[in-house]
């Protein structure tokens, strides 16, 4: 729901707009790689084939043209919902319902999952469905983004077999105790090698260069609905790694899908197509 401001405790607020749709990080960020005009699988963790939240997101995702052959129906089991409000200024209240039964869905066959793939991009809210995936990917060596949501040692096995850690802001300073990105970057760089930034929403990204703390400004909208920015960034930082191998081009772009995305009411269907995506870099 759009509302103009949050409620406070115990009273009403009138809302604007309602909505249904699909979303969470992955899949969130499967219909950004869609939509910029990748082949995209999407391999998570679903309710049991009567559950209608389930067979709703497996409808929206398939209209999307993501391949959804490996979701895992889990059984007994209830896809995760959440309720979402977004204010005026763009920002989002949050209370998220996860089925426990969805934390024991394993992938099949994680070999064949990754086969043809150029790249996996991962969570890791459910290790036990996502650490073989990454373990399948780092076999055949090719990238394997983190999204880093989720508080998680920095010598956690899914954070070691990921070439590229991208956190959220939250997720950091509680992986990290540490409140000062640059800080919690180096913390956390003790123990994991690989490329590590932390994404902070209109202040931009920041992110480790050899040991040196960088900074990359967000672009500036008028946001109206953040909700799935930091899962398009994530989506898009991905493809655009693919098509490049350049971190900071990556990242660019990136920004540039997750802006905006932000322009628009719905979540994941404010994604960007590639079109729009160019035309908003060439502009900016």
């Amino acid at each position: 729901m759009r509302v103009d401001s949050f409620p406070d405790a115990g009273s009403k607020v009138q809302a604007s707009e309602f909505l249904i749709t699909s979303g969470g990080q992955a899949g969130n960020a499967a219909v950004a790689v869609a939509r910029l005009g990748a082949q995209c699988s999407y391999i998570g963790a679903l309710g049991d084939h009567d559950d209608e939240v389930a067979n709703t997101i497996a409808k929206t995702f398939a209209g999307e043209g993501i391949d959804i052959s490996r979701a895992l129906r889990v059984p007994g089991a209830r896809s995760s919902v959440s309720l979402i409000l977004i204010d005026k200024t763009g920002e989002k209240m949050i209370a998220t319902r996860r089925d426990t039964g969805l934390r024991t869905a394993v992938p099949e066959d994680p070999a064949a999952a990754v086969a043809t793939l150029d790249a996996v991009l991962l969570d890791n809210r459910y290790a036990a469905l996502t650490l073989p995936i990454c373990q399948a990917a780092q076999a055949r060596n090719i990238p394997r983004v983190l999204d880093l949501d989720k508080p998680s040692p920095s010598d956690d096995p899914l954070v070691i077999g990921s070439t590229h850690v991208i956190s959220s802001a939250e997720a950091m300073r509680e992986s990290t105790g540490l409140k000062d990105y640059g800080a919690a970057l180096k913390k956390f760089s003790e123990v994991y090698k690989g490329f590590l930034a932390v994404t902070d929403g209109p202040a931009g990204v920041y992110w480790l260069d050899s040991g040196e703390v960088r900074h990359m400004d967000a672009f500036k909208v008028d946001a109206v609905d953040t909700l799935g920015a930091g899962d398009t960034f994530h989506g898009a930082f991905t493809y655009r790694l693919v098509e490049t191998g350049d971190e900071v081009d990556a990242m660019r772009f990136a920004a540039a899908a997750a802006a905006i995305k932000c322009l628009h009411f719905g979540g994941l269907m404010g994604a960007p197509t590639r079109a729009e995506v160019d035309a908003f870099l060439k502009k900016h």
